[in-house]
């Protein structure tokens, strides 16, 4: 228990140190110095810088399959689309912080595009387009998909709570994918 309260707190401080510096702008150094504790002692949790990304961002990526599964379970495509966007809406919202510090730093980017989840992202973009998209579809889900991480993300809009912001961003990426 003692080992996941010490894993759980290295997390908090370098997603903090992240939102801060940036993931290239943070070192083992600097979240070893806002714990307390030695550069050994975050070694001991995370061999590398990499695997502490990892950690922030797998729990929400993993979250994506299940999304993908509700709604390639709709019958039509225009409820696996519903299904789909309030899906990855929730997902924004509750990892507003995530967002915020992660977005786009380029580590980060280059995780995602690594990660086995990025097969489910590329799933999640096929529903929310439909079968035989157009140019003008796949212009709209990029634009939204976009969207949806610059808002969670948008220091605007942190004042919003979970719900408000959840409302807003449904509403205006339904409207958008028309």
């Amino acid at each position: 228990m003692a080992e996941k309260r010490a894993r759980e707190r290295l997390l908090s401080a370098a997603l903090d140190l992240f939102t801060e510096h940036g993931v290239t702008g943070t070192s083992l150094q600097m979240i070893a110095d806002r714990l307390g504790v030695t550069k050994a002692a975050v070694y001991h949790q995370f061999p590398a810088k990499e695997e502490i990304v990892l950690a922030v961002i797998g729990p929400p990526l993993a979250e994506l399959a299940p999304i993908a599964e509700v709604a390639r379970l709709r019958r039509t495509p225009a409820a696996r689309r519903k299904a789909a966007l309030t899906g990855i809406i929730d997902l924004v919202v509750r990892n507003r912080r995530i967002a915020a510090a992660l977005t786009f730093d380029p580590m980060v980017n280059q995780l995602v595009r690594r990660h086995p989840a990025i097969g489910v992202i590329e799933q999640l973009q096929d529903l929310l387009t439909g079968p035989d998209p157009d140019d003008t579809t796949r212009v709209a889900v990029s634009l939204v998909s976009g969207g949806l991480m610059i808002a969670g993300s948008d220091p605007r809009l942190a004042a919003l709570d979970d719900e408000t912001l959840r409302d807003h961003l449904l509403a205006t990426a339904r409207r958008a994918l028309r």
